[in-house]
């Protein structure tokens, strides 16, 4: 007698496989992956920054800005307990790794790059990323400023992260304030002194 042979669909075989791998593991090396690839090829990720992040930084400071981000990246924990809203005490945890999809995002920035001039994105002008990050926005909500964690494009959340970073408010008032670092008590009445030039950055 014939011994029947068992045919698994695609579908089949990755349902089975999520339901014998937690997915806290599979979610955990999704994150991993994301981050690596930003490490190990950041040529994408730092031409966007480029062009998003204001010029007014010079270019070290948006490198600076750059490197903040992977590195909040890179300590992302799903499912985090996060601090409470004002005037609210319910507790809220941190979702997915948002790493996963913005490093699809940049791919497809770069995908597009690739198709419309022939170049990566990384060799493309200004002019011509500008125009690609515009398309790529198109259909998002651009009304306010969302929670890094929430974005749902990576050249919000960064922009998200750098706005809400203490080089961000020195910036928009010009003056060394260092909003959320440890002044001493002594320099608190005192008047911030003005912020460094772009050379001296």
């Amino acid at each position: 007698m014939p011994v029947p042979t068992l045919t698994l669909s695609r579908r089949t075989f990755l349902a089975s496989l999520a339901a014998a791998v937690p997915l806290t593991l599979i979610v955990r090396r999704a994150h991993a992956a994301a981050r690596a690839h930003l490490e190990s090829d950041p040529a994408t990720f730092d031409a966007l920054a480029d062009v998003v992040l204001p010029s007014a930084l010079g270019k070290a400071g948006i490198r600076r800005a750059a490197a903040a981000f992977r590195e909040w990246g890179a300590g992302y924990r799903a499912s985090a307990e996060l601090n409470h809203g004002y005037g609210t005490s319910r507790l809220r945890s941190s979702g997915p790794t948002p790493l996963t999809r913005w490093t699809q995002q940049l791919d497809a920035l770069d995908a597009a790059a690739r198709a419309a001039h022939r170049k990566p994105f990384r060799e493309l002008s200004p002019a011509d990323r500008v125009a690609l990050v515009r398309e790529a926005l198109a259909g998002q909500r651009l009304d306010r400023m969302p929670a890094v964690g929430d974005a749902t494009h990576v050249a919000l959340a960064l922009l998200s992260h750098f706005y809400d970073s203490s080089a961000a408010t020195d910036l928009c008032y010009q003056a060394q304030i260092g909003r959320s670092t440890c002044r001493r008590l002594a320099d608190s009445s005192r008047k911030p002194l003005p912020s460094l030039k772009l050379s001296e950055r």
